[in-house]
């Protein structure tokens, strides 16, 4: 059963009543993870919404959501009253932030967290090891986020991202035991989508500072017909090897997307992003190894279901 509350800013907890509906959006990284929940309310009570910002949401006792509130509406009628709120994970408070422009001889992972993370209350999960960067700058009008992304991501090569009781982790995904769906696993609707559009088949890669370029190549969707080049200007102080890794990220970045799997199942919480899924159905041509990307988790008066978004297991999450 789930059960979900709303904080105030003063830390005062609200536990709502039963939902009428609720949809919990799951991202392995930007846009961040988001939800919507609608439940009755009581009159008199639509005062305090202005206070509210903070939304939690446990299953069977463990939290799954953590997040923050972006708007709240009282809906009033002869029916009854609903309390509609929706939000986002808690990413949102480094998308929202603006970081100072500033220069380090040399950035540690301790530096980045001090500056950038730590100052929004965010917790950090332990076990990350990213390494020093020398000469890293953080542009004028870059987000939080975007910094850290820069840094762990580019640099680091581990994509950062959220987990479900809201800390921020800088590890790698584990590829542990792989979900297997197949004919006996109940699929209420399957989709297998391919694209050639958006795919890269070159990139060059410009450092206007050194006075160096990268051309990199995608030889498998080149040889298969692609026509599609892109031109990146790296900015500032920018190393060789940083240069060359943001170009490899761009190819297989638009590689990973050429492939995409929509499917429902009638369980909720049914699997993660970051999870791999063997697909294994009978007749059924785009069976595989996967990896969750996105996963919606939705309650409605007919149930609860899970809707997955897979992609390629190398898809850079």
């Amino acid at each position: 059963m789930m059960e979900t509350a709303l904080t105030r800013w003063d830390g005062r907890v609200f536990t709502l009543p039963a939902l009428l509906s609720c949809t919990l959006e799951y991202t392995a990284g930007v846009p961040c993870d988001s939800f919507a929940l609608r439940c009755l309310w009581d009159r008199g009570l639509e005062g305090g919404l202005a206070d509210l910002v903070g939304f939690t949401a446990w299953e069977d006792g463990q939290r799954v959501f953590q997040g923050v509130v972006d708007e709240c509406e009282c809906r009033f009628g002869d029916s009854g009253s609903t309390l509609t709120v929706s939000g986002r994970g808690m990413a949102a408070l480094l998308l929202d932030n603006e970081a100072q422009a500033a220069d380090y001889q040399t950035a540690t992972a301790a530096d980045i967290l001090r500056d950038h993370v730590e100052p929004y209350g965010i917790q950090v999960a332990g076990g990350y090891r990213l390494p020093p960067v020398e000469g890293f700058s953080v542009a004028s009008g870059s987000s939080e986020w975007q910094v850290l992304y820069d840094f762990a991501r580019y640099h680091g090569g581990v994509a950062p991202r959220f987990d479900r009781q809201g800390r921020l982790v800088l590890s790698p995904w584990q590829d542990g035991e792989r979900l297997v769906i197949d004919d006996k696993t109940a699929v209420t609707e399957l989709v297998c989508r391919e694209k050639r559009y958006g795919v890269l088949s070159e990139i060059l890669v410009r450092d206007k500072t050194r006075q160096q370029a990268e051309r990199m190549v995608n030889r498998t969707f080149a040889e298969q017909g692609g026509r599609c080049r892109r031109v990146l200007t790296m900015p500032g102080r920018s190393g060789y090897q940083a240069m060359r890794y943001r170009g490899e990220f761009q190819l297989q970045r638009s590689q990973a997307e050429r492939s995409r799997l929509e499917l429902t199942v009638p369980q909720r919480f049914f699997a993660w992003p970051g999870d791999l899924v063997r697909l294994d159905r009978t007749g059924l041509g785009c069976n595989g190894v996967y990896r969750v990307l996105e996963a919606a988790v939705e309650l409605d008066g007919q149930g609860g279901r899970t809707r997955l978004v897979l992609g390629e297991p190398e898809s850079v999450l």
